[in-house]
């Protein structure tokens, strides 16, 4: 009986929860519909954008008439030996050694030179997201880059290292090395950055504007380019793929070479369609030590042959993020979604 009395005061108790919980639910109700500034939800969210519907932006084309922008950057990075921040080829979240370096080294040695083959094969324009320690380090990389008068963008000293978590004054040295190094051996200033690893701190696009920059990739919220709000002004943004991305896919969702060459594919096939009604850019996003490896380098082959020879190439300007900010500069005010140069 003992049990049993322990079981019904069990019962009872959950019944008069249960009942001022629908009590407190039917109050949450009642002053939801009378106060519902009182009640609702707020999430943490940025300043940085508003929200805006693609179907209803103004129209535009892209130079020439054309209506699709598409954009090959690769991923040009520099890392520490054994120490910092860096992916490995077997297993996620191994420490640094020598077998993960030597790996991303490959892209260095070998993978970026079949990449510049396939570009000349295919005679594509190319944007390189450059670690500035590239310099020093390989200078034939960046040698080969200007030669064939691709575009270099800001992308960190190291991939070692993440501005993320850095003290402002700190960030700001970081961003400040990176842009006199790129100034003094290409003559001119960076347009544009792309963060290690797309990482950002709350003041980085601040920085980057206050530096000289005039557009990032580190916000991959649209098909179209559109206007970033900071401190000192606005700043552009160009899309960039955390999907249409080597090490994304490959890497991180362990999908097959083919599979990668099957996104890259649809997204063209989908986006040359799409672009009749707005105009959009595709970017591809590439590290050589990943797809640079010999049994990846067909399909993409394959898949950059498909979009170069697509029966409606005519509508695509092929091109890079820095001639896409350009554009987006000397359109009238209004034009670009979000608050731009006045």
């Amino acid at each position: 009986m003992h049990h049993i009395s322990v079981s019904m005061g069990a019962v009872k108790r959950k019944r008069q929860i249960a009942a001022s919980g629908l009590a407190s639910g039917a109050v949450l109700l009642r002053n939801a519909r009378l106060h519902p500034e009182i009640v609702m939800l707020t999430l943490p969210k940025h300043n940085r954008y508003d929200y805006s519907v693609i179907g209803e932006r103004k129209d535009y084309s892209w130079p020439g008439g054309k209506r699709l922008a598409f954009c090959t950057t690769t991923n040009i990075e520099v890392y520490a030996y054994r120490k910092g921040t860096g992916w490995d080829p077997a297993k996620k979240g191994e420490p640094q050694q020598q077998r993960n370096y030597s790996w991303r080294d490959y892209g260095n040695r070998v993978g970026i030179w079949r990449l510049f083959d396939m570009f000349e094969q295919f005679n594509l324009p190319a944007a390189h997201n450059i670690n500035s320690l590239l310099y020093e380090y390989h200078p034939q990389i960046t040698d080969k880059i200007r030669a064939r008068g691709d575009e270099v963008i800001g992308h960190g000293r190291t991939n070692a290292e993440r501005q993320n978590d850095l003290w402002e004054l700190d960030e700001k040295r970081l961003i400040d090395d990176v842009t006199q190094e790129m100034t003094k051996r290409e003559g001119k200033p960076p347009k544009g950055w792309m963060g290690p690893a797309a990482a950002e701190s709350n003041v980085t696009i601040d920085l980057l504007k206050e530096a000289g920059y005039k557009y990032v990739m580190d916000w991959p919220a649209d098909d179209q380019p559109f206007w970033l709000k900071t401190r000192s002004g606005p700043i552009l943004s160009v899309p960039y793929p955390a999907e249409l991305n080597d090490s994304a896919s490959i890497i991180h969702r362990e999908n097959t070479p083919e599979q990668f060459a099957d996104m890259i594919v649809n997204q063209f096939d989908e986006m040359v369609e799409q672009c009749a009604a707005q105009p959009l850019v595709m970017t591809l996003s590439l590290h050589p030590f990943v797809v640079g490896q010999p049994f990846r380098l067909p399909s993409l082959r394959k898949a950059l042959k498909h979009c170069v020879e697509h029966p409606k190439k005519d509508r695509v300007w092929w091109t890079r993020p820095g001639d896409v900010a350009d554009f987006c500069y000397s359109l009238p005010p209004g034009t670009i979604p979000g608050e731009g140069p006045k």
